[in-house]
């Protein structure tokens, strides 16, 4: 068989996910010309020195500020982290998710912009719209990235996939002056990895019988879904490279990680995928997280950590809200100061939006949390979510003001270190 076009009188299944390419920035560098091929990072909200900078060239484009005018990273104090970085900045080992002050100390001369989410989702939906317009069949699956099958799109078939991924960057790149990789593959598994292997703005192409040659080499962490704790745990085993994984037998690897983890990593190995493509997807959960500019106590800044819990709750109730959702369980989310995370929930017997009843047992969760030490970041989450029944109305909840000082008593209740 022809391994770059459809078999005769049939077709071979090719699905393609396409990543956008250092999303965030490129969005910026469209705004700001000046700063292409500079080490430009973006992260956190907007700051006094951004406000500042808008101010002072008023009347004025945005491409006509100059470079040396833009606040640089060395400056930045605070607990920020990274969004994503220019390819420039990259190189200097900067990446997404680091904090912005330890990438201060990498790339110290590279130029800080905040995040502009409106911008971000406007020209999301603008990529989404491009693709649907050519290959209607798509999974959305963030704010960047998308899985599409080709297997029936004109041009899908051509060249195991490539003619239609040019056409898609370009139609992309024409309309809205972005770029973006892409892989193509028998599957999805397959594909994401394959996006990665040619960016940035690639085409890259992987057949079932290109496995050993361009899978198989790879670290067992370019499988999506095998984490830092699987993969240490896998070279704990001797085991590095998707290869190796691929060598070991199924019963083997399900002694070793359970039957339904070591049946996945089977098949993963041997780039098997059945998942078809979604294209409308129930969200799991709903969560609303913050990250505090310094380490707070749960005793010593109680009224604080009060007021940040009460907050996170509502909004949480006010997007389920809005999103049309109620959820059974409520969860949290700690950060402690050595960046370890724990989570705790419980299930409640009826699915709920309310913010009063999230803040209440998502204060029983904190009851089963160790707090003795600081935190850095606090999260609450709404899961095993569902339609409600009945013609239920969601509305608006009052504010919880008022009820701030007995709800933030739960903190109070910290004793040898645990909420009781």
């Amino acid at each position: 068989m022809d391994r770059v076009n459809a078999p005769p009188g049939g077709k071979i299944r090719r699905i393609a996910h396409l990543d956008m390419d250092a999303f965030y920035a490129s969005v910026e560098l469209l705004r700001y010309p000046q700063l292409k091929g500079l080490p430009v990072v973006i992260g956190g909200g907007r700051r006094t020195q951004d406000e500042t900078l808008r101010q002072t060239y008023a009347g004025h484009t945005l491409a006509d500020i100059p470079v040396q005018d833009f606040p640089l990273l060395k400056d930045y104090t605070g607990r920020g982290v990274i969004t994503t970085a220019t390819y420039a900045a990259r190189q200097f080992g900067v990446g997404s998710a680091m904090g912005l002050m330890k990438a201060a100390k990498l790339c110290p001369q590279a130029i800080l912009l905040p995040v502009d989410f409106p911008e971000i989702r406007r020209y999301s939906r603008a990529f989404k719209d491009i693709i649907l317009d050519i290959a209607p069949l798509m999974e959305d699956r963030g704010i960047d990235e998308v899985y599409i099958d080709f297997t029936d799109v004109p041009g899908g078939q051509r060249e195991g996939g490539r003619v239609l991924a040019r056409l898609i960057q370009k139609a992309i790149f024409d309309q809205t002056g972005l770029t973006c990789s892409v892989g193509v593959a028998p599957n999805k598994l397959l594909a994401k990895m394959a996006s990665e292997f040619n960016k940035p703005n690639g085409i890259s192409l992987v057949f079932e019988d290109d496995l050993a040659s361009k899978i198989w080499p790879l670290a067992c962490r370019k499988i999506n879904g095998i984490g830092p704790k699987a993969d240490e745990k896998l070279k704990s085993l001797g085991i590095e490279t998707i290869g190796q994984l691929a060598q070991q037998e199924l019963q083997w690897l399900i002694d070793h990680f359970g039957q339904k983890t070591g049946a996945w990593m089977f098949d993963a190995a041997h780039g098997r995928d059945t998942r078809p493509i979604v294209l409308e997807s129930e969200p799991v959960s709903i969560s609303r997280e913050t990250s505090f500019e310094r380490d707070l106590h749960a005793v010593r800044d109680k009224a604080e950590l009060g007021a940040i819990f009460t907050r996170l709750c509502e909004q949480v109730a006010q997007d389920l809200a809005r999103k049309g959702y109620v959820g059974k369980t409520i969860g949290i989310k700690l950060r402690f100061d050595d960046f370890k995370s724990i989570t705790r929930d419980q299930t409640l017997e009826q699915p709920t939006a309310d913010a009063r009843a999230i803040r209440q047992a998502a204060g029983l969760c904190l009851k089963r949390a160790p707090l003795t030490q600081r935190l850095r970041l606090l999260g609450v989450r709404v899961a095993s979510l569902s339609r409600p029944g009945g013609g239920a109305e969601f509305k608006e909840k009052e504010p919880l003001a008022g009820e701030f000082i007995a709800q933030t008593a739960i903190f109070s209740e910290a004793k040898s270190g645990q909420l009781f």
